[in-house]
């Protein structure tokens, strides 16, 4: 009896011990504070809890009251140092490379692959960079501006013709078409496989609860990728061995790579290269156009100043009929500032990781080597020492601004060397979108347009708005 009384206590010690190591980390400085909360679990069910606030995140607000800017915790079994701090945040992105490299949990390694481009470093990551830069970098997307006008005319004008159109997957769909298109010739209407089924399964588990057994969000997103990665390696291997006289898309591109005897590409990494830009491409952007019409819907003045501004477009043309030009493109001063206000407040991406190469001290607390930090965009977009009446929407606040990158200020697109190689072919698809619908239609909103964040933006009903075509020369586009 006693040797059991004394096997059970020294395990409670054993436990007791290690729930302490736990909840406090060695480190050679001075950690900053915060909870690890439990064993391995850490604080990862309040992180990925559903909350329907525009403000800063629940989790990370209580923990910026109680700790201050800067503060740790643990989520899915990492130790994380989590960061409101503009000047931390802007040191994080400076010294990519040097203290800190780009880094996502496990879990986000195993769904976008484990050579893909958010986990390479150094040159291969400037590789595959200027690779992308090669399709939506500026030259390749004045080239691209017809076909974006084109499939946001085409898609309106069969919108027009339905009781109601739900934004969200209209516009993802939209955009995805186009990009799959560009990417590897794939045509939806004319495929006996549907690419973006697979994507839709994925995206539902992007951002949730790790839990990969069958029936929960996480288990559906990794057969979602499975499956989307099976139809890209099937395209790849039919088009070697179908090879085509002139490169028409990406596709055509990565094979010619291939075929180099010096080239660093592997087969891998295009695959998982293609995945991430065919999500990327389609999925925050449409998310960005569907609250772009919510608050559209919802402030009139805006949408007045807008109309006008796509309507002068017009009138100032030789020929009306023509298409988008370039000049144009760039004239559309309050999209841009439009565009600006909108992705603020959208916070798409809840957090940006990165990983300490070494231990660094920063304003009197120690970033031990090896954990993870995360910047927390949110926090810096709605900070009211920086934005007057963070949570209103106002594009005039950026009136005069001009962003070309990230600043200490704004990262809705990232920052430093991984400033995100899209944004201008996002911002290319909202404002050729919104050119389209302002000059030709108007709307009215049906239901739905209510947010969830789990963290990451989600519109649990939809937005579904009823679309038709203007009579009447600046007739107003919504009620």
């Amino acid at each position: 009896m006693s040797a059991l009384m004394c096997i059970g206590a020294l395990i409670v010690v054993i436990i007791t011990h290690w729930i302490y190591r736990w909840r406090n980390p060695r480190c050679k400085g001075k950690l900053p504070p915060g909870s690890m909360g439990w064993p391995l679990l850490g604080e990862s069910l309040q992180f990925f809890a559903p909350n329907s606030t525009s403000d800063i995140p629940p989790f990370v607000k209580e923990r910026m009251k109680r700790y201050g800017p800067i503060f740790r915790t643990s989520l899915v079994g990492r130790s994380v140092i989590v960061s409101t701090d503009p000047e931390l945040n802007y040191f994080i992105f400076q010294q990519e490379g040097q203290m800190f490299q780009s880094w996502y949990p496990d879990t986000f390694t195993e769904i976008f692959g484990k050579q893909n481009v958010g986990s390479l470093h150094g040159f291969m990551y400037k590789y595959l960079k200027n690779m992308v830069l090669n399709l939506f970098g500026p030259e390749s997307l004045k080239k691209m501006l017809p076909e974006v006008e084109e499939a946001a005319n085409r898609n309106l004008r069969r919108w027009s013709n339905q009781t109601t159109v739900e934004m969200k997957e209209s516009t993802a769909t939209m955009i995805f078409d186009l990009t799959a298109k560009k990417l590897i010739s794939y045509d939806s209407e004319n495929s006996s496989e549907n690419l973006r089924e697979s994507f839709v399964a994925f995206i539902q588990g992007l951002i949730s609860f790790p839990l990969d057994i069958p029936g929960t969000a996480y288990h559906n997103c990794l057969q979602g990728r499975k499956k989307a990665m099976k139809m890209l390696k099937e395209k790849l291997e039919e088009r070697r061995e179908n090879p085509r006289k002139n490169q028409t898309d990406f596709f055509d591109f990565v094979l010619e790579e291939l075929k180099r005897k010096d080239t660093i590409l592997t087969e891998g990494i295009a695959l998982d290269l293609m995945f991430v830009l065919l999500f990327a491409s389609f999925e925050t952007t449409s998310l960005a156009l569907t609250l772009a019409m919510k608050f559209l819907s919802d402030h009139p003045l805006v949408l007045e100043k807008l109309t006008e501004e796509h309507e002068a477009i017009i009138k100032n043309r030789e020929n009306p009929t023509s298409g988008l030009t370039w000049q144009e493109y760039k004239s559309m001063t309050f999209t841009f500032q439009f565009i600006h206000e909108t992705v603020r407040l959208a916070n798409i991406v809840p957090g940006i990781f990165r990983k300490s190469l070494r231990d660094i001290n920063f304003k009197g607390y120690t970033i031990p080597a090896g954990w993870a930090v995360m910047v927390c965009p949110p926090a810096v977009h709605l900070n009211p020492t920086r934005y007057k009446d963070p949570l209103e929407f106002n594009p005039w606040r950026w009136q005069g601004v001009e962003i070309n990158g990230a600043t200490r200020n704004f990262m809705a697109f990232g920052g430093g060397m991984r400033f995100c190689v899209g944004t201008d072919f996002t911002k290319v698809q909202m404002a050729v979108f919104l050119h389209c619908l302002m000059t030709k239609y108007k709307w009215i909103p049906i239901k739905g347009g209510d947010i969830l964040r789990t963290p990451g933006l989600q519109f649990p009903n939809g937005f579904h708005i009823q679309i038709s075509e203007k009579h009447e020369k600046g007739q107003q586009t919504a009620s």
